[in-house]
């Protein structure tokens, strides 16, 4: 018998909820929902999380607990990234959402969320290390340099695609004076970066990179090309969002995180003198589940 265990993550583009049946031969999805809310670009602008963000946070997390009880879940763990990290009024959100909903959010370090990262992009992303695990989201990026299942170095930076929209002043199609603010910021966060050892390979995570990859490789390949990026760059920089959306499937908010996520991704590429990169179609929640699984004694070889 396996267990049902849940893993909600607030992060700073979407807020998503996990249920998955864990049992000793793996992981399987049965409730895979977000919703988008653009937190991470809003708490760059304003510092806080203002009346009407809150209220469509509330009414994602209402709809999280409704579903956390139709599936009579055994186990779960909300937590909240960088937007919420940065948040002048947290306190009073974490307060709220315990007093409405019944539920505990535990907003995580950057450290902690690399962690999970780890853990999931270990499932279905074997190969040589060491890695150097890139995990992109709206309000920051993870950099963690990895080998042996350990996290020997890692920082967060604060070039998340909706940090990098509100700080550029993004609009589309982007001006060369938008695209060249982009750039220099990039340039500047990746500094931090400059004395981590060169990886045998780069390994990206996160809503970001899966969405580049579901753009770029409709066949499923999950080796990127730091070519492709670039090309993708050019070519949204050139466009509506409507048209991203027509072009490349996508919908919409979506379509404006792959003018700055290809940027993230390209540069972090060239920093390092590699090519290529593998998304993992796994992120922080999975790992969140997998490890309270291995905590109550589940053993699971492979995921589904």
């Amino acid at each position: 018998m396996g267990r049902l265990i849940a893993a909600a993550d607030i992060g700073s583009n979407t807020a998503h909820l996990l249920v998955a049946h864990v049992t000793p031969n793996g992981l399987k999805r049965l409730v895979n929902e977000s919703d988008w809310l653009s937190l991470g670009e809003v708490v760059t602008r304003r510092g806080t999380i203002p009346p009407e963000d809150r209220k469509n946070l509330f009414a994602t997390l209402k709809r999280f607990k409704e579903i956390l009880v139709t599936y009579k879940v055994e186990e779960h763990y909300i937590f909240a990234t960088e937007a919420m990290r940065r948040a002048d009024n947290h306190d009073l959100i974490l307060r709220e959402a315990a007093e409405k909903f019944q539920l505990n959010i535990d907003i995580i370090s950057p450290q902690r969320e690399a962690e999970l990262s780890y853990i999931a992009a270990q499932v279905d992303c074997p190969g040589p290390d060491p890695i150097l695990l890139v995990e992109a989201g709206g309000g920051s990026v993870q950099v963690a340099f990895c080998q042996a299942g350990v996290i020997e170095r890692e920082t967060s930076l604060p070039i998340g695609t909706g940090a990098l929209t509100a700080a550029s002043g993004l609009t589309y199609p982007a001006t060369d004076a938008q695209e060249k603010r982009l750039r220099n910021l990039l340039f500047e966060a990746l500094t931090k970066i400059n004395d981590f050892p060169t990886p045998a390979r780069i390994v990206s995570a996160g809503g970001v990179a899966r969405g580049l990859w579901r753009a770029l490789h409709p066949d499923g390949d999950r080796n990127l090309h730091a070519q492709e990026l670039a090309f993708l760059a050019w070519d949204c920089r050139r466009l509506s969002p409507e048209t991203i959306v027509s072009r490349y499937d996508v919908k919409v908010n979506r379509a404006r995180t792959l003018l700055p996520g290809s940027l993230i991704f390209g540069q972090i590429l060239a920093h390092f003198g590699l090519s290529e990169m593998t998304v993992s179609q796994y992120g922080v929640r999975e790992g969140a589940v997998l490890e309270m699984a291995q905590k109550g004694g589940e053993k699971w070889l492979s995921t589904n």
